[in-house]
């Protein structure tokens, strides 16, 4: 499994569950020091870096990317999968598949997060998950013709009540034209929301693209209450070989979480 770090270019969120925000050259070169294998990167836009300047920064950490968020499209401009307003959910697509075009150069997905929406108001909850059918759809088809899967994320009930567990996900997805959408396992949310987390991720056998590496608490793996020896079992039992992001709080401080997370990821993972 890939050890991953998240690091956050949005600074309305700064403060948020990112180990490293800003100063993304800086952040690459302390999660090589650190010895992690890649980082995560939560980014305004797809113009929020150069390219070429990201490429050469992690070939020269020996790091990769292991995925890019989209959830600026949301916090900053209030764009979702599941809005009632048709211009408001093609604005979300555009988004995101810009994002999936900038990930997608460096070999990697990009994940839906907040930008899925809710139902509620003037939206149903069948006609929500049909217009995310639709979006996920178009979007899956697009990741693929790039090369890369599209990561889809359940929340917690508090963030999302279109679906929250990681069997309902499973479910959703079969109902897709497309088998290009894979589902990213946060623990965070999984601690909320499943029975028994280890059992859940053994139901998503082949379906699981990407775990956020993270404890109860939302601080680093090891800071609360989540038992990493079962998670690391049903992870290999599933045949997982994929990343381990750390999308934690920087608690007490981005160096010490970051520190934390790669101690966790040796003593189970490694």
């Amino acid at each position: 499994m890939i050890s991953s770090v998240t690091i956050c270019l949005v600074p309305e969120v700064k403060g948020g569950p990112f180990v490293f925000s800003g100063d993304l050259p800086g952040s690459i070169r302390k999660a090589s020091a650190l010895g992690f294998d890649a980082i995560e990167i939560f980014a305004p836009g797809p113009e929020a870096f150069d390219p070429t300047s990201l490429r050469g920064w992690l070939k020269e950490s020996r790091l990769t990317l292991s995925a890019m968020g989209t959830g600026a499209g949301w916090i900053r401009h209030k764009w979702s999968l599941t809005s009632p307003d048709a211009a408001i959910r093609q604005q979300a697509e555009d988004f995101i598949r810009a994002m999936i075009d900038t990930a997608a150069d460096f070999g990697a997905p990009a994940i839906i997060g907040s930008m899925q929406g809710r139902w509620g108001d003037d939206v149903s909850r069948e006609t929500a998950l049909g217009y995310l059918r639709e979006g996920l759809n178009r979007l899956g088809r697009h990741a693929s013709e790039k090369g890369v899967p599209l990561l889809y994320e359940p929340l917690n009930r508090y963030e999302s009540n279109l679906l929250n567990t990681l069997a309902d996900t499973a479910d959703f997805l079969k109902t897709l034209a497309t088998d290009n959408v894979k589902i990213l396992a946060d623990l965070f949310h999984m601690n909320i929301e499943e029975v028994d987390i280890a059992a859940a991720i053994r139901g998503g056998k082949g379906l699981i693209g990407h775990v956020h590496f993270v404890d109860s608490n939302r601080r680093p793996a090891g800071l609360g209450h989540l038992d990493f020896t079962a998670i690391a079992k049903a992870l290999r039992d599933i045949g997982y070989n994929q990343s381990l992001s750390a999308e934690a709080l920087a608690y007490p401080d981005p160096a010490a979480a970051a520190a934390q997370t790669i101690a966790a990821y040796r003593r189970f993972f490694a």
